[in-house]
This record gives structure tokens, C-alpha cells and sequence, in this order.
């Protein structure tokens, strides 16, 4: 009998580091495990405990980093806590604690490394000595040294693991899913895919038509593609990891790396991208593959996959080994798959394709612009007010010039407000999507 794949010893990352707050302990859950990412003051690395004080088990994400100290403070008594978990005080002690209950006062630790921009966690704190031995799933495609730039997201997922993974080894629903983003409908075509590769620790996959790909999974979580194009050698990529997080949820790290237009990656705002782009890409199949993933577990009640699922294209192959792998080596019930099957109506769009929840919170170039364009509304609506009563206290002389100029200046500004308000302000927090609106 094949052993269970074992979720909780592997690498995980969780953000990319620019978008952690130094001054904030952050929350994250990573194969079922709740997990506190957070800096000692002055320290430039970051820790990662188990998510709850051993007082009385309340989250130590709610708490805070002390100013004196630089501990981690738990919100609710107040004890503290340095980088390796040791407790430090304990405020209701009246003569202190004595050594003998030290161990057991501990945060649990959990081991961390910072690699290609991102924070990786091993969510199992008892075999940190397995954590140091075993390699990151890194890309080679994250290397300034061979000529790439690159940008890294995040976001919270409304399906699970099993379905993201699924979802990214199948290039074929791009000119469908993203149409007018990433594809068009009109372009899609047969797509030859071949498997090179399929074993525990790997499966790859090439296809050809007008973009040779090569499609890597590397269990469990990184899902790379490397799409080579042109006669200049331009090569443009994309390197997923999908982290199981929650039953019926997930979390996508993403980052996409070209050895090309290296000057309007450098121009380009983060933030812009992921509005513009990388938000809706995710909006494009979130509806889709969060009822698609419901109704499977309906039917894996009664079939297995392989008649639930009609698959007749060779360009199912990688979603057909990536099934497979999952039949030898996952364990009857993973943690994502609920006890009882939830036949609860799905949320609707606005909480489904919620991204302020799912993506700017946890952004610091999205949260940081939207926060610009906050200001920037009221500052234009007061210049706007203020042109307005500059003009109607100026002398009658004056009214033509230079009046008629600043209440132009002003209403440009209204207009100028009005577009961040209605049309930019929004792309941070909620978007529909609807297939058939899409021409």
C-alpha cells in the first residue's frame, strides 16, 4: 500500500515578504495549522508560531509587538513572548514563574526561511530537523542573475486546494475562463500535450501549438510553467504555488517572471497589475471552480473521478496524472474535505469575488495605493470647494482672469475625483464578474 503524502512536512509560502508590516503580527493558516508571521523590533528576519497563546489559547495574531521590549505581546493577559517562543513575562505572576514551568509557558515554533522575495513556513513545528534538510520548491525562473524581472501576488481562494492545482495544470480554459484578459474565445484551439514525467515527486508535461510550454508540478503546492516564444529567446513564465489552507479554501502565490520589456516592469506600478490584471484573472474562474469543486464532492459520494469527469482531449492529460497522484498518495479524507458534505448554497458573487479581503488587505503595494487614492479624492474635492470660494470673493476685474481658469482647474479635479471614486476605487474591492456581459 502506497503511504499518505504527508501535507504538514513540506515548505509552504505564505506571502511574498514586501508585503508583510513589520509592526503587525499577520495571520495565515496553512494546512489546517493557524499561524502568527511577525518581526522582533529591531530584527530584520521574521518568526512564525502556532496562532494561540498557551494561556488560554487566544490568537497571538490579535496581539502586538511590545515598543520596549520588542516581544510579542498576547492582547488578552499581556504575556510576551521573544523570537525563539520563550515566554518572558507574565503579568499576573506575582513573584514571576518558576524555571520548571518554562517549557510548558512556550509559544510553539514553527521553522521559517526567505527565499525568491517570499516567506516560506514548515507548518509542522515536531520535525524541524526534517524542515532543514529538505530543499525549497524554488523556480529556476526567479533569478535577476539570468536576466528575469518579476512580481509577486497573493490571494485567498474560494475552493480548495485539490481544484487549484487541477485548474492550473489545464492551460485549455484560459481563451474561455479569462477571455479579453488573457485569451479570446476565437483563438482557442487544440492543444497536443505530452507527459514527460509522472512520479511521487513530480510531473511534467509539453505541449506545443503556438507557444511551447513546459508544465511542472511539484507536489504539493508548485505548479510552473516556462513558455519559450520568438526567435530572440524571450521566455515568459509563470510559477503558482497553491497552499492548502482551510477545508474549501486555499491561497495562491504567484509570481511571473520575462526576460523581456525589462524597462516597463520597472516603470509599471505592482499595484496597477494586480488590479488590472491579476485580480481579474482570478475573478474569471472564481465562480466557476467553487461550484465546480462543490459538485464533485457531490459526486465522489457515489463515482469516482474518472466517471464523473468526461475527458477526451489530450489536453486533459496533466489534469488526468495530476488525479492520478492524487488517488495513490493522498489519504482517504485530506483535512480540506469536510467530514459531512455541505450542500449549503454558495455565497454570492460579492463575497465570492470579495478582493479586498482576499487580496488588498494583505497587499502592501494595494493596500498603500488605495489609501492615495483616498486622499487624493479629498483633496481634489477641496480644491474644488476652495476654487469655488476663491473665485466667488475675487473682484469683478478678476472674474475672467484668473477665475475662469481656476474654476476650470477645479471642475477638471471633480472629474478627476469622480474617476477614482467610481472607477478606480472599486477595482480594490469588489468587481463583478458575469461570463455572458463579456463580448
Amino acid at each position: 500500500m502506497t503511504d499518505a503524502f504527508n501535507f504538514s512536512q513540506h515548505w509552504y509560502p505564505v506571502t511574498p515578504v514586501a508585503d508583510l508590516r513589520p509592526s503587525y503580527p499577520t495571520a495565515v493558516t496553512v494546512v489546517g495549522v493557524p499561524i502568527v508571521i511577525w518581526q522582533p523590533r529591531h530584527s530584520g528576519t521574521y518568526q512564525a508560531f502556532v496562532d494561540q497563546c498557551p494561556h488560554r489559547l487566544a490568537p497571538l495574531s490579535e496581539g502586538r509587538i511590545d515598543e520596549q521590549s520588542g516581544h510579542l505581546m498576547c492582547s488578552y493577559h499581556g504575556w510576551q513572548f521573544d523570537a525563539q517562543g520563550v515566554c518572558q513575562s507574565v503579568p499576573q505572576a506575582e513573584a514571576g514563574f518558576h524555571p520548571d514551568q518554562q517549557p510548558q509557558l512556550c509559544a510553539t515554533v514553527l521553522p521559517t526561511q526567505i527565499a525568491n522575495d517570499l516567506l516560506w513556513v514548515w507548518p509542522d513545528a515536531e520535525s524541524a530537523e526534517l524542515a532543514q534538510q529538505t530543499p525549497l520548491p524554488l523556480s529556476p525562473q526567479i533569478d535577476a542573475g539570468k536576466g528575469f524581472v518579476w512580481d509577486s501576488y497573493v490571494r485567498d481562494l474560494e475552493y480548495d486546494w485539490q481544484t487549484l492545482v487541477e485548474n492550473v495544470v489545464d492551460p485549455t480554459h484560459v481563451p474561455f475562463a479569462h477571455h479579453g484578459i488573457q485569451g479570446k474565445r476565437s483563438q482557442a484551439a487544440p492543444l497536443p500535450l505530452q507527459i514527460l514525467t509522472s512520479t511521487p515527486e513530480r510531473i511534467e508535461a509539453e505541449s506545443t501549438g503556438r507557444f511551447n510550454s513546459h508544465i511542472t508540478f511539484e507536489p504539493p503546492c508548485r505548479v510552473e510553467y516556462v513558455i519559450n516564444f520568438g526567435d530572440q529567446g524571450n521566455q515568459v513564465g509563470l510559477v503558482t504555488y497553491c497552499v492548502p489552507t482551510v477545508p474549501g479554501k486555499c491561497r495562491i502565490v504567484a509570481q511571473f517572471p520575462r526576460n523581456f520589456a525589462l524597462t516597463l516592469h520597472r516603470l509599471m506600478p505592482r499595484w496597477w497589475t494586480h488590479v488590472k490584471t491579476r485580480n481579474a484573472v482570478l475573478d474569471g474562474d472564481m465562480v466557476l471552480l467553487h461550484q465546480q469543486a462543490q459538485r464533485l464532492q457531490q459526486q465522489l459520494q457515489t463515482q469516482d473521478w474518472k466517471t464523473a469527469y468526461k475527458l477526451p482531449a489530450t489536453a486533459d492529460r496533466m489534469v488526468i496524472e495530476f488525479r492520478k497522484w492524487c488517488d495513490r498518495y493522498l489519504p482517504d479524507r485530506p483535512f480540506w474535505q469536510p467530514q459531512t458534505l455541505d450542500l449549503a448554497p454558495s455565497p454570492d458573487h460579492r463575497q465570492m469575488l470579495d478582493r479586498y479581503h482576499q487580496h488588498t488587505q494583505h497587499c502592501h503595494s494595494c493596500r498603500s495605493a488605495l489609501k492615495t487614492v483616498q486622499r487624493l479624492q479629498w483633496g481634489l474635492l477641496i480644491y474644488f470647494v476652495a476654487s469655488l470660494a476663491l473665485v466667488a470673493i475675487l473682484p469683478d476685474a478678476w472674474r475672467l482672469w484668473p477665475g475662469v481658469p481656476l474654476v476650470g482647474l477645479g471642475l477638471l479635479g471633480l472629474g478627476v475625483a469622480a474617476w477614482l471614486r467610481f472607477g478606480l476605487e472599486p477595482k480594490f474591492w469588489f468587481v463583478d464578474y458575469i461570463h455572458a456581459e463579456r463580448p
